[in-house]
């Protein structure tokens, strides 16, 4: 709520500033956003509400539940559970503000929103992209030191230190984000004001504006490339060391569960950074945009896979399902 107020004041000023200067330049008062959905095809906008309608509904019953099981199995009372139990949690708050959006146009005629709701949008979606992505650096640097150190790294990422670690992705996404959302309120627009997109995001906004472009465009790729580069580097530095280990182990049972592990998480990590990568580190125009949203479809996908890459393949969650569900009957 106080986001909302801050950027309707923000916008206020903007509207105020604009009236003044209106006789000699062409910029508009935006007041609300066109976005031009997923499809324009009348007879695929039922099946697609069908189909994300089913799957945010197992993105909530799959996310949601891992974190019930993480927190009611003493078996999973690990750090490596209390990460993928944030995990989880942001990709509940994740899916919910891309998914509801998108099955909200795919039901109206009319797919718009304000100017202001689409600054909180952006602001909302930009904190929880970095929280992921850090989120996910932090869980492969933990199982680096688990497969490194495993006589060190009990005492070294102890529950504190690893509520530290998570407290510090937080705050630093959201953060950034706000940053990038004052960037964005900086842009102008004098012309069409549909975007591209089923949601609000930085790249479709950039390709519709006429004014303040090169600052964001700039910022907007800067900030990527620069958290981008440092989260994969913990990522592939991680794996190294992790890979190194791992050959060197006696046990072949050893090497079966260490890298059935981190095949995992890196499977979770490729489709993630995969596609920010289409959406956030190139210049946006019309094939990158257009290249973007197809690729977007994927943001309410990834959520709901995360659960089943990390129980499928872990035999501590499969045994703490089967607990759970002996218990209750």
């Amino acid at each position: 709520m106080t986001l909302m107020l801050f950027l309707k004041w923000l916008f206020l000023q903007r509207q105020c500033r604009l009236g003044l200067s209106e006789g000699d330049a062409k910029f508009h008062r935006c007041d609300r956003i066109c976005s031009s959905g997923l499809t324009s095809r009348q007879e695929l906008q039922g099946l697609f509400f069908v189909v994300f309608l089913v799957v945010y509904m197992i993105t909530l019953i799959g996310n949601i539940g891992m974190i019930i099981l993480i927190s009611i199995s003493l078996q999973l009372q690990s750090s490596m559970y209390f990460f993928l139990s944030h995990l989880s949690f942001v990709d509940v708050w994740f899916s919910s503000k891309v998914t509801l959006k998108m099955l909200e146009n795919l039901l109206s005629e009319t797919k718009t929103i304000s100017y202001v709701g689409c600054l909180v949008q952006c602001y909302f979606f930009t904190a929880l992209v970095h929280v992921e992505v850090y989120t996910l650096a932090v869980m492969v640097f933990y199982r680096c030191m688990a497969i490194c150190s495993p006589l060190l790294y009990g005492s070294k990422m102890s529950r504190t230190v690893c509520a530290l670690l998570i407290s510090v992705t937080y705050i630093y996404g959201f953060s950034v984000s706000l940053i990038c959302t004052l960037w964005t309120y900086g842009l102008y627009f004098c012309g069409s004001f549909e975007i591209n997109h089923f949601n609000c995001a930085d790249p479709p906004l950039i390709k519709i504006a006429c004014g303040g472009v090169h600052s964001k465009e700039c910022t907007m790729i800067v900030i990527a490339g620069i958290n981008f580069t440092y989260s994969v580097s913990v990522v592939l530095s991680s794996y190294t060391l992790i890979i190194a280990a791992v050959l060197h182990m006696c046990s072949a049972d050893g090497r079966r569960k260490a890298f059935s592990m981190c095949g995992s998480h890196l499977t979770a990590v490729t489709m993630f950074y995969g596609t920010l990568l289409f959406m956030y580190l190139w210049r946006p125009t019309e094939e990158s945009v257009e290249q973007g949203k197809t690729v977007a479809v994927f943001y309410p996908v990834i959520p709901m896979l995360n659960p089943m890459i990390y129980s499928l393949r872990n035999e501590d969650v499969k045994e703490a399902v089967v607990k759970a569900i002996v218990r209750e009957t």
